[in-house]
């Protein structure tokens, strides 16, 4: 998930979402201006706060956007693998940790905004219901995997848990200090855990 959810934008207000996610990976949170959201559209700012009343609450329609757009692509409906379906959420999480990874400084921007909502209730509200949707969803593919024996039986929802506490921990560690080489290791560790937790023998 990522820019490519942008390429096609169907009508105005995708077209400012668009650009403002590529404000935020391109400049970051803290340069982030409603003027630099209308030079990336080519327009004026004001139809930016026509839509807007000001930049948080154009981030947070962003980042409400990419959550349905997550929400939606991995949904129960349509699991027909749980197993795989699994491995595609923990790579896609895990996968964040390559340096080549395109979507890095986009994710930066998300962690930098995550340290808003100590202090900033809008935005501790949408993570707190982010990490709900995130957490639902891997356990739905969990619960999925049980019932058709792919997995074994577990407490889906402490494995979902696990799994993202691990993955906001790597992300925290990733973009604050200068170590390297763990990331890998740490990725490891996570299958070995799958395999001794979740995956059927």
């Amino acid at each position: 998930m990522g820019s490519d959810i942008f390429d096609n934008p169907v009508n105005t207000r995708e077209e400012i979402l668009a650009a403002t996610y590529r404000t935020l990976r391109d400049r970051g949170y803290a340069d982030l201006t409603m003027q630099a959201i209308g030079e990336e559209l080519d327009q004026s700012p004001s139809l930016v706060y026509h839509h807007y009343e000001d930049k948080d609450a154009l981030v947070r329609a962003c980042l409400e956007y990419l959550l349905e757009h997550f929400r939606d692509e991995y949904s129960y409906e349509t699991i027909d693998d749980p197993r795989e379906r699994l491995e595609e959420v923990v790579d896609w999480c895990f996968g964040t940790a390559d340096t080549d990874d395109d979507r890095q400084p986009f994710v930066r921007t998300v962690l930098e905004l995550r340290v808003q909502a100590i202090h900033d209730p809008a935005y501790r509200a949408h993570f707190t219901r982010s990490d709900q949707v995130f957490a639902e969803t891997i356990a739905a593919i969990i619960r999925a995997g049980i019932e058709t024996g792919d997995f074994r039986e577990c407490d889906p929802n402490a494995v979902a848990e696990t799994l993202q506490t691990v993955f906001f921990g790597m992300l925290s560690r990733l973009f604050s200090t200068d170590a390297d080489g763990w990331a890998e290791a740490v990725s490891n560790e996570v299958e070995l855990y799958l395999e001794s937790r979740v995956y059927a023998e």
